[in-house]
Formats: C-alpha cells, structure tokens, sequence
C-alpha cells in the first residue's frame, strides 16, 4: 500500500517522540511544518510476578516465575488479572499475547505447597474465587487473546492456555491435567477445558491425568500451530499478531464477545441474537470502510468506530 500523503503532497510519517509516556504522530501541514499530536499512553503497570509490555498495537503478558516453572499462585492469578485489565483498557493496544517466561514451563499450574499452607479450609475456598475472575476477564477481554505456549502447560496453566482464542505452541511443550494422580479433581478449569475439547479427550486427560504433546493436541483441534522451536515461536506468534493488529478492533471485540456469549445459548436464541450483532457490525464505520476499501481495491484503514 502507498505512504499516505498530506496536503502539500508530502508522505505522512509516524515516528517515536522522546517524551515520557507519549507518543506523537507527526504530519505535514500546508506550510510545510510538522504538525504534532499527542496521544497519551500509560506506562504498563509494574508487577512482582508478571510482565507488561507494549509495541506495535500488542500487548505481551508474561508469567515471570521461571525458576518455579511459572506457578498460579494467589500473587500470579491477581497480577494477571491487574495486567490483562491493563491491556484491555488501552485502545492502543489491539492484540494480547499471553506466555511464560523461560523455555521450560508455559504454566505449571497451582503451587502444591499452598495445599500444607496453614490456612483456614474457607479461606482458600474464597481465595479460589480469583480462578473464576481470572477466566471471566480473559472471556470479557474483547480484543484476540493469543497464547504463546514455550513449555509445559499442566493442571491449572493447561486451563490458562485454553481460555486463550489461538494457541501457538512449540513442539516439545506436553499438556495434561495430572490432578487426579495426587487425589484432586480439575474442578477449576474444567468448565473451561469442557467448552475447548472433545468430551472424550477431556475425560480421558482429566480421568487418566496422563500428558499430551502439543501434535496430539493440534490434532484434537486445540492447538493452532507447533513449532519447531522458540525462534520458530517468535515469529509464528509475531506474524498471528501482526494480521490481527490490522485488523477492526471494533469488529474483533463484537464478533469474539458475539462467539463467546452465544456458546451456551439455545439455538433459536443463539440465531436471534447473532443476527442482532450482524446488524451492529454492519452499522460500523469500519464496516463501511472495508467494502469501501474492497471495491477501491485498496488496504482498508480501521479506526474502530
């Protein structure tokens, strides 16, 4: 596609401006002197057990506990919830790429330890509830969640990375819900793995507590892509996130949360209410934009309206 151009003919350029938490978009006025405009950006939040990063419209959440292969600890699940809502709230940012950090351990699931932890039985019980918030907000996020599997993902991180919408793994990650051999039940995720995976597979994972690697799973339909290796990973991730960023955000958020909430609808309420979101879709700017741009055989430019 073309530079786009201002009026006096000139290529409209984007640059980085050396102020903190500012971005400027520079252009060409008629007289010829850059024009600047200003968009406040947050700095992504600072957190003990999780990373924040932004660039090019995708905001990256990394769990940072490699040394403990990445647990779902009490502090991990609120850092994650403190950080997706972050992403979810910047307009900038178009794509979420979950990962580990690391190469052994995407999610190793809940820390064992914190079943000996001195703690009164209803205590945990409503510290549990954080599972429920954590998957609530990765559903209500309303921009594409991608997972960037770069190891193991068991028990609770296999939950994690099955309430992403695309998964991306590298070939020697393994995937299983192991509860069962040390006498619990996947009750927290199960909800979850029921909504992602054939029944029969689900029961056997969850019944047998046995791993699977990520071509069973590809092979299941879970999975996405495998890759060879993490470079591999890197660049199969970049390239999902780079066409969904050009994407309508717009259209993205009403046609995910569309998805979403119809899964469990009856099917005459699922087709009624589907057809009212098709309007909506259609009532879009971005909408117009794009069968605009298809007919002018050009590159659609969505604003999100």
């Amino acid at each position: 596609m073309p530079p786009a151009t201002g009026l006096a003919g000139l290529p409209l350029v984007s640059v980085s401006v050396g102020l903190s938490n500012f971005a400027g978009a520079i252009g060409i006025g008629l007289c010829g002197q850059a024009a600047v405009t200003l968009v406040h950006v947050p700095e992504p939040p600072r957190l003990d057990h999780v990373l924040v990063e932004a660039a090019q419209r995708v905001g990256t959440v990394t769990l940072n506990r490699p040394d403990q292969r990445n647990p779902l600890s009490a502090a991990m699940i609120a850092d994650l919830q403190t950080a997706l809502a972050w992403c979810r709230d910047q307009p900038e940012v178009r794509v979420v790429v979950l990962t580990g950090a690391g190469e052994k351990a995407f999610c190793a699931g809940a820390d064992l330890a914190s079943f000996s932890a001195e703690v009164p039985e209803l205590v945990r019980h409503h510290d549990r509830h954080g599972f429920v918030d954590l998957f609530l907000l990765m559903q209500d996020l309303g921009k594409p969640l991608v997972g960037r599997i770069n190891g193991h993902a068991l028990a609770g991180g296999f939950g994690l990375a099955c309430a992403c919408d695309l998964l991306v793994a590298v070939e020697g990650a393994t995937f299983g819900t192991p509860e069962i051999n040390v006498g619990v039940w996947p009750a927290m995720i199960q909800a979850v793995l029921a909504r992602n995976l054939p029944r029969k597979v689900m029961l056997e994972m969850a019944l047998l507590g046995e791993r699977w690697t990520a071509a069973q799973l590809k092979a299941v339909g879970l999975v996405n892509r495998v890759v060879a290796d993490h470079a591999a990973l890197d660049q199969v991730t970049g390239e999902i996130t780079a066409a969904l960023a050009k994407k309508s955000p717009a259209v993205l958020r009403l046609g995910r949360d569309s998805f979403y909430r119809q899964q469990d609808m009856e099917f005459r309420a699922a087709l009624e209410y589907l057809q009212s979101q098709l309007t909506l879709v259609t009532l879009s700017e971005d909408a117009r934009e794009g069968v605009t741009a298809f007919f002018e055989k050009r590159e659609p430019e969505f604003k999100g309206r």
